[in-house]
């Protein structure tokens, strides 16, 4: 009786300590989610980081890494090679006035000094107000992650080209979803979302991923890449570093940059067993 007694006194103990639970910050007691380590709705679940947006729109968060804010080009170098691969060879030479750098034909693209892999990326551009030129020779430039994935920058206003080399393309693979070109000289805004190539030695485990918005229209929805920009060619992977610098184009078109930069994406929600 003594040891029924204790038992009913356990149980009724771990029932009152069950209802004056808090149950605001989660359960412990609901099934374990497949492939993690988590109960549904855990409290020891990791939080996100607290992030401060920017207070006007575009703005740079409080995590992000401002790469250009329109007073030097200290975060760049210049690298004297059209088609792309880093490695600076001196100081950045295009022009910096008024809150935007420019392309000054014949100095060479540019490209960051710190190099980055998986990527959120804020860029606004603006190609030349006077509209010269046709196709290709006109607002010609490019922003080329890791400098190798270009998403082509290009005056695409009432200006017909190839589709997967127009304004926003994946150049040379996939067209953008849509044209949202502005008119000649405004400003544009890129948002874009990359996820680097994955390789295991020389074997290619995942290929590059593009998310992007063009004037805040989906362009590309997790598009992969697949490889390196190439000219007239099909694209495709050899070993890369894991990280590498994002690239500006120089085409010689006197394209306008300002408001860039990043935030590095690691995942706070990492499935490790507690």
């Amino acid at each position: 009786m003594k040891k029924l007694y204790v038992i009913l006194l356990a149980a009724g103990v771990t029932a009152l300590v069950a209802q004056n639970e808090n149950h605001d910050l989660g359960f412990t007691d609901t099934p374990i989610l497949p492939g993690l380590p988590w109960h549904v709705h855990d409290p020891n679940r990791p939080h996100p980081p607290v992030v401060t947006p920017s207070d006007v729109p575009g703005g740079a968060p409080s995590d992000a890494i401002v790469l250009f804010d329109g007073k030097d080009l200290s975060a760049w170098e210049a690298h004297h090679s059209s088609i792309t691969r880093a490695g600076g060879t001196g100081a950045a030479e295009w022009k910096v006035q008024d809150g935007y750098a420019e392309v000054v034909p014949g100095t060479g693209d540019i490209v960051t000094k710190e190099k980055f892999g998986d990527i959120q990326l804020h860029v606004e551009w603006a190609s030349p107000g006077e509209a010269t030129g046709n196709s290709q020779g006109r607002g010609n430039s490019g922003v080329i992650l890791m400098s190798r994935f270009e998403v082509q920058v290009l005056d695409a206003y009432n200006n017909p080209t190839y589709a997967d080399g127009q304004t926003g393309a994946i150049y040379g693979q996939w067209p953008p979803l849509a044209n949202v070109a502005r008119k000649p000289g405004e400003w544009q805004t890129y948002d874009i979302v990359f996820e680097a190539p994955k390789f295991a030695g020389e074997t290619l485990e995942s290929p590059a991923y593009i998310t992007a918005f063009w004037n805040g229209v989906m362009i590309h929805n997790h598009k992969a890449s697949m490889g390196p920009m190439v000219y007239r060619q099909v694209a495709h992977y050899s070993p890369m570093p894991a990280e590498d610098s994002l690239l500006l184009q120089n085409h010689n078109d006197k394209v306008r940059y300002r408001n860039i930069w990043v935030r590095r994406l690691s995942g706070y929600d990492q499935p490790e067993k507690k």
